[in-house]
């Protein structure tokens, strides 16, 4: 049996990672044909995400990537040769999931390394749903709320 972190760590082998001011200049490049790829929640993608992004929740990734499902996000399925950026939260889903996508045929993908704690911590704009910057603050605080004593582990 392996534990979430094993998982990550076995994924991180396998995959390439940028940071998020790599992603930064990659974004402000108008020649550079990618794809940026959210992998959180839909709640967590319409309180702030990268403006441009796509969202294919990390639950559903493997139906978003292929033909024939009720979720398959069409830019996605066909995009098995270009360059996929994939972020998440702190950088383990995206890690995770770039290396299913791999396995699915997906050539030129990449993980962000610290994921949207590390783009708010090199304050890069983050959008909500309806469009608007949404304030640095208010990313540091919900990304830094403490784990409830009851999701940690048992002494």
């Amino acid at each position: 049996m392996k534990t979430f972190t094993q998982l990550v760590e076995n994924a991180l082998k396998h995959i390439e990672e940028v940071f998020p001011w790599d992603l930064e200049e990659q974004l402000n490049n108008p020649h550079e044909d990618m794809i940026l790829l959210d992998v959180r929640e839909a709640d967590e993608f319409n309180d702030f995400h990268i403006q441009g992004s796509l969202n294919a929740p990390r639950g559903i990734l493997e139906t978003c990537c292929e033909y024939g499902f009720e979720e398959t996000i069409p830019t996605l399925a066909n995009a098995r040769n270009t360059k996929v950026v994939i972020i998440c939260r702190s950088g383990n889903r995206s890690a995770l999931a770039a290396h299913t996508m791999q396995m699915m045929g997906f050539e030129h993908l990449y993980s962000v390394q610290t994921g949207i704690r590390g783009w708010n911590d090199y304050e890069l704009p983050l959008y909500n749903g309806q469009g608007e910057i949404v304030d640095i603050d208010r990313v540091d605080e919900q990304l830094g709320r403490a784990i409830p004593a009851e999701k940690l582990r048992p002494q």
